[in-house]
Order: structure tokens, then C-alpha cells, then sequence
């Protein structure tokens, strides 16, 4: 068995070979397109590790069609980083590392999830960026607004009452053609955001767990099926405490000489979780239901951030909980399981 370490760039591959006693085979630079066939080439069943950055998903898609690569090890980079830290950092040295720290089984690994999930992933990411790219236009025209001294007296400002207010108003000639362009361009984002929707709310029927999450007061279909994508399997987390710490949502910790010290939530893991349990929050604050409840007791004592964050984590709770004991959401029994 060989061990191959591959320290991915956007249009090259350092490769590097080590034997099971961990000698040195040899070390290479390859397209990335002529990953596969290099490492078939050796002619040798062999082990690759690479780390979980840039385009490792088109790398792995070359080396799953190679009959001798007998397993595909995804690294975690900043892991590694921190058990295999060298004073001299070379390409080649990043690939003899990860080649070392997967034959003797140190290699701190991330997790692979199924094609179809990084699809959803992708689908949903997709919908998200349009969403951004549509709220940045929407912003210049306030901002051109603002350069005209211009008040709102509407409430949505692209509704039909807020496009029949922008329409009646005097601008001068620059800023009525820049207006008027923005407004074109937010239809059209309108237009792509919704065909994407409809895509999400077609493969939202096809889970059944989305029924589950969108008991929880505040969470779409859109949300759920963020959520599950970022989940992808439950089992894969031990407790409660293992997936609050994958979104992010648990204190940083510094213990030294018997005194322990939290500090602020730590923003690992998958941000798009941490994301969507916070924006959930954010949509509960001032309704009438017991999340809003928590949200206020602690906002009082703690302030607004502290407060978003700990419900946040509370949320979190209970989607492992709905999620591991397959069943919708009940208040007083995430309560009474998360104290």
C-alpha cells in the first residue's frame, strides 16, 4: 500500500508518494486534469489524502474512476495546519505531510458528504449569492434616493405602491436613468430568484424532515432545506454539544493553570448553519410565541448580540433533537431537554 499526499493549487497538483515504512517514492507536478492518470500510472493500490480547499471536489471526480485508489481521505486544513505547522512551507513539504499523517492515521479529517447533498449545497448557495446581488442593487437605488434629499413615504419601496411613489418623483436626469436601470436589473433577479425557489420547493417535498424543521417558529422551507444540506447525516454527531460546536455557536475556552476562561463563540465549522439558526432568531424577536420569550429574558440581562447567539445555540439543540428523534417540534420538551 502507498500513501499519496496532494496539495491542490487552481491549475496544478503537487504530488507526493511515500511507502508504507514511509519512504519516499517521489514527488511530482501535475495538471490538475492529469491527476488521475499520474497517480494509475505508479500501477500500485494506494491511499490519497487531500486537504478540503478550493476545487478538491474536481480532483476527487478524476480519482474516483481509478481502480488502484483504494480510499480518498479528505483533510481539514486548519488542523493540520496545527499538528503539522513547519518552519519551511513549501508545496512539496504540504504533500509529504499530509502523505505522513494518513499512514500513521493522524490525519484529522473532514467530513466527505455525498454528491447529492453538495449539490443541494450548491442549489441553495446559489439562490443565496442572487439574493445578495439583488439587496447590493436595491441599496444604490436608496443610495441614489438619498443623494436627491428624498424621504420614503412607502413602505416597501419595490412593491407596487413603492414603484408608483418612485415613478411620480422629480430626479435629475442621471439618477432617473440609473434608477430605472437598477429597477430592470432587480426584475430580472427577481425573475432568476424565483425559478431557483421553485427548484428548492420541489426537492423540499422529497424530505421528509422538512416538516420536522419548519415546526420551529421562523424556519421556510428555504431554511430547512439549508439546514439539512449543512446537516447532511445527524448520526455523525455524537450529542447536542457536537453539533452546536459544528455551527459555531459554543465559547471558545482557554484553560491554564486550574482557571478556565470563555471567551467568544468560536465561528467554526459551517457558517451557513450558524447563519440560518441566527437568522431564525432574528425573524421570532417581537412575535408572539415562547422563542421570542427566551430571546427577550436574555436580551435584557445580556444585550441583543449575546442574547441572538444563545437562542441561537438553544435552536440548535433542537434541531439535533427533531432531527435524531425524527418528530416535529414541541416548545415545552426542547425546554425542558435543554436546560
Amino acid at each position: 500500500m502507498e500513501y499519496i499526499g496532494l496539495d491542490v493549487h487552481r491549475h496544478y497538483t503537487v504530488l507526493a508518494r511515500m511507502a508504507a515504512n514511509g519512504d519516499m517514492l517521489t514527488t511530482a507536478k501535475v495538471k490538475n486534469a492529469d491527476v488521475g492518470e499520474t497517480i494509475a500510472s505508479y500501477g500500485e493500490p494506494c491511499q490519497v489524502v487531500l486537504e478540503s480547499t478550493g476545487n478538491w471536489m474536481y480532483i476527487e471526480s478524476l480519482l474516483e474512476t481509478q481502480e488502484l485508489v483504494e480510499d480518498i481521505a479528505l483533510a481539514h486544513p486548519l488542523e493540520v495546519k496545527a499538528i503539522a505547522h513547519a518552519r519551511i512551507k513549501t508545496d512539496k513539504v504540504d504533500a509529504k505531510v499530509l502523505a505522513h499523517l494518513l499512514r500513521t492515521d493522524f490525519l484529522p479529517r473532514a467530513y466527505r458528504a455525498p454528491f447529492a447533498v453538495r449539490e443541494l449545497r450548491d442549489l441553495l448557495r446559489f439562490r443565496a449569492s442572487l439574493v445578495r446581488v439583488r439587496t447590493t442593487v436595491k441599496n444604490k437605488i436608496h443610495a441614489v434616493l438619498i443623494k436627491e434629499g428624498l424621504t420614503l413615504t412607502v413602505t416597501d419601496l419595490f412593491g407596487r405602491g413603492g414603484r408608483r411613489w418612485l415613478a411620480s418623483q422629480t430626479l435629475s436626469t442621471v439618477h432617473r436613468l440609473s434608477v430605472d436601470s437598477y429597477l430592470r436589473v432587480v426584475d430580472s433577479l427577481d425573475a432568476e430568484v424565483a425559478g431557483v425557489t421553485a427548484e428548492i420547493d420541489r426537492q423540499a417535498k422529497e424530505h421528509a424532515e422538512v416538516e420536522w424543521l419548519t415546526s420551529i417558529p421562523g424556519i421556510g422551507r428555504y431554511t430547512a432545506l439549508l439546514i439539512l444540506a449543512e446537516v447532511a447525516d445527524i448520526s455523525r454527531f455524537s450529542d447536542a454539544q457536537h453539533f452546536a460546536s459544528y455551527a459555531g455557536l459554543v465559547p471558545s475556552v482557554h484553560s491554564t493553570g486550574g482557571h478556565t476562561y470563555y471567551g467568544p463563540i468560536t465561528k467554526r465549522g459551517s457558517a451557513w448553519l450558524r447563519w440560518a439558526l441566527v437568522e431564525t432568531v432574528h425573524r421570532n424577536v417581537g412575535r408572539p410565541n415562547p422563542i421570542n420569550e427566551r430571546y427577550q429574558r436574555l436580551v435584557r440581562r445580556k444585550g441583543s448580540a449575546v442574547a441572538s447567539v444563545a437562542v441561537a445555540r438553544f435552536l440548535a439543540t433542537c434541531v439535533y433533537a427533531l432531527l435524531s428523534e425524527e418528530r416535529p417540534f414541541q416548545f415545552a420538551r426542547e425546554a425542558r431537554n435543554s436546560t
